[in-house]
């Protein structure tokens, strides 16, 4: 492994020369809110090397220059978590990048298909999966963990190169961009506390339940942040949910709450907690937010979007595309109940040609499906 800041310098130099190179990262966040990173592979057409970022005294500036170089680029196997990683320690985006579990999904590989899965099919290579679960903060490694994590990196280059010629080949390469633009947009991973009650599911019925939600997910967010906890730490969702529908505005109120341990909330957390609701529950009347619409589902659309889920079947199997990539089933539900208007990435650019056409035509009366021979087929009147 490489375990000072001179011979990483050196080995990214070296892989600054190639084309591309893929990456993969080790690390753990059971305990903790920020993934602590333990291990990061790197390959490049002819080098492969592992790097320990928690040796003493080692700066990774030479690993994040390479990330941030755009003349080279960045392999991913399913990219999100390990970028936040180096978004997080780096405070900057890998670019350009490549996700080989986007392009398998575009080449027909399946929904969302597993990295072993891929080396698989493509390799006919069968990878241990024995050092799975290892506490890659523990040292010394093993060379059977080790193998196993260079592994992450050096079947990664084949996988690469197949796909690549599987788009070139299928004329596919540019139904990549707009994935890979999320994944190197900032904004992807630079999420405000004050939206961290979107991730939650809105188990509210009043606007100021609603109010209540947002502030204490939002204290919540930075508290787990601060203390670099999990935020289950700090406070379970349904102790939000509990606290949102009861609007506790005291301590005496809060120990009622059947989700709240015993004294807590004379703590300091809980006092901090209280201010939020408080702040909450100061919102005047006309000034809270507004419970989502429940969308009125007109009559018909509920078998329509059957019928499309049928269709994007057909057209996934056919076109050897995972549906999941091209449309999911809000997609398909707003299809049928708005048509033309309907604002989904399966009305535009190469999703629209491969299918949103034929899905509006199927919604308009202008194709038909028919079963024929064991087969589903789409048929135009």
């Amino acid at each position: 492994m490489i375990e000072t800041t001179e011979a990483l310098a050196a080995a990214c130099q070296t892989l600054a020369r190639s084309d591309f190179l893929t990456i993969d990262t080790e690390f753990l966040r059971e305990t903790t809110f920020w993934p602590e990173l333990c291990l990061i592979q790197l390959a490049g057409p002819e080098t492969e090397l592992i790097v320990d970022p928690l040796a003493p005294g080692i700066d990774l500036a030479p690993f994040f220059e390479l990330m941030a170089d755009p003349a080279v680029l960045k392999v991913f196997h399913a990219a999100r978590q390990d970028i936040e990683i180096i978004v997080n320690r780096g405070d900057l985006v890998p670019q350009p990048i490549f996700d080989t579990q986007v392009a398998a999904m575009v080449c027909g590989f399946g929904d969302s298909v597993s990295y072993d899965q891929l080396v698989q099919k493509i390799k006919g290579v069968q990878i241990d999966k024995s050092s799975r679960f290892t506490d890659w903060s523990r040292r010394p490694l093993s060379e059977k963990q080790l193998e196993y994590a260079l592994a992450d990196v050096t079947h990664l280059r084949d996988v690469y190169l197949s796909l690549k010629e599987n788009l070139e080949q299928a004329g596919r390469s540019l139904w990549l961009t707009g994935e890979m633009a999320i994944l190197e947009s900032r904004a992807t991973y630079d999420l405000h506390p004050d939206d961290a009650w979107k991730r939650l599911k809105l188990r509210v019925k009043k606007p100021i339940e609603l109010a209540i939600l947002q502030k204490v997910a939002a204290w919540r967010e930075r508290e787990a942040r601060g203390r670099n906890v999990p935020r289950s730490r700090v406070l379970k969702d349904d102790t939000i949910y509990e606290i949102a529908q009861q609007q506790p505005a005291d301590a005496e109120a809060l120990g009622r709450l059947r989700t709240i341990p015993k004294g807590w909330e004379r703590s300091q957390s809980g006092a901090a907690l209280l201010e939020a609701v408080r702040e909450a529950l100061a919102i005047p009347k006309a000034e809270l937010p507004r419970l989502p619409r429940q969308q009125h589902v007109p009559e018909g659309a509920a078998a329509a979007t059957e019928m499309l889920k049928v269709l994007l079947k057909l057209v996934s199997e056919k076109q050897g595309v995972a549906a999941k990539i091209i449309a999911n089933s809000d997609d398909l539900e707003k299809i049928a109940i708005d048509g033309e208007s309907a604002d989904v990435p399966a009305l535009h650019g190469w999703r629209r040609e491969l299918f949103g056409n034929t899905a509006l035509d199927l919604i308009g009366g202008k194709v038909a499906l028919r079963f024929v021979d064991r087969k589903i087929e789409a048929i135009a009147l």
